[in-house]
């Protein structure tokens, strides 16, 4: 019985040991040194996006005009690459600084490799609507930024995460303006741009989620103690 005793607590103080190291489990001490390593990254990011931006401006907007998605247009596919690094204005990058922040943050922590993965699918999913059904040069981040809004929504489902979805719906709801960039009613506002990169967003959560390990089933009987038949 001791024997059982013992191996009992050492299972409990493994699972806790485990549960505190997983930096996806809201309220652990990795949990929050990943969202923090992710604020600051995300943080020291959007500068490069106002620096761009400056550059683009003394070169009298060449860079947007040569970077952006020009729909239907063969020259114009190297801008699913380039567009999101591209703004119209100093104003455009500080809109979508905060979201970026906001968003990226959450879906950086849960990695990095699934973070890029997960951004180049959206940008592309994004860009491709654009060039597909947009009507004019299109350059900005919005596109990523819904697709991260969707990614963090579908964690919380294929996760069945309610932390997930918590974020998701308070970041949705303080910039619940800007739900309304998925639909058509501002012919400057790329919301072909905006809806793709959320159903990017939506596939990518499923494509790149975390695996779960499977539960080690016990093959060999437990041995409560010596064999007295």
């Amino acid at each position: 019985m001791a024997a059982l005793a013992w191996t009992c607590y050492h299972n409990v103080v493994a699972n806790d040991s485990d549960r505190q190291s997983d930096p996806t489990r809201f309220g652990t001490d990795a949990f929050y040194a990943s969202i923090g390593r992710a604020f600051v990254a995300m943080c020291a990011f959007v500068p490069v996006l106002f620096l761009i931006e400056f550059f683009d401006k003394l070169s009298g907007h060449r860079l947007a005009r040569d970077g952006g998605i020009e729909p239907h247009r063969i020259e114009g596919l190297d801008g699913i690459v380039f567009a999101p690094f591209l703004h119209a204005s100093f104003e455009h990058v500080l809109a979508n600084s905060i979201p970026l922040i906001l968003l990226g943050t959450f879906v950086l922590a849960d990695g990095g490799a699934r973070f890029w993965l997960t951004t180049i699918f959206i940008a592309v999913v994004s860009g491709v609507g654009v060039w597909f059904l947009g009507d004019g040069l299109t350059v900005g981040a919005s596109g990523v930024i819904f697709g991260y809004l969707g990614v963090i929504l579908m964690r919380g489902v294929v996760g069945r995460s309610l932390w997930h979805i918590a974020v998701g719906l308070l970041i949705g709801l303080l910039y619940g303006w800007q739900i309304i960039g998925v639909l058509p009613n501002d012919p400057d506002v790329s919301w072909q741009g905006h809806l793709f990169g959320f159903i990017g967003g939506l596939v990518a959560a499923i494509l790149f989620r975390r695996r779960r390990p499977k539960p080690v089933e016990r093959t060999e009987p437990l041995a409560l103690g010596p064999d007295l038949t």
